[in-house]
């Protein structure tokens, strides 16, 4: 099972990093009010970036250093393509 890294625009413009293994069940939890305690009332919800991950501690230690980087770091990594080494 692959887990997701992910970053969402909430409706007030700030960014929120999340991981999940199931994204539209998550985005519906944040939409629903029920996600993280940070997006309640903070939508509407547009996902920004996502990165696979093979498995959950790749991706919690990919949020974590993603949750480190600066707004404009953030932008930076949303508009540039994911590069993947093989």
């Amino acid at each position: 099972m692959m887990w997701i890294v992910y970053i969402l625009e909430c409706g007030d413009g700030t960014y929120y990093t999340g991981i999940t293994n199931d994204l539209s069940q998550r985005i519906q939890a944040h939409t629903d009010g029920t996600g993280a305690r940070y997006t309640r009332g903070r939508g509407p919800f547009v996902v920004k970036y996502t990165e696979e991950c093979p498995d959950r501690s790749q991706a919690s230690k990919r949020e974590i250093a993603l949750k480190k980087l600066s707004r404009l770091d953030k932008e930076a990594i949303i508009t540039k393509p994911v590069q993947r080494a093989r």
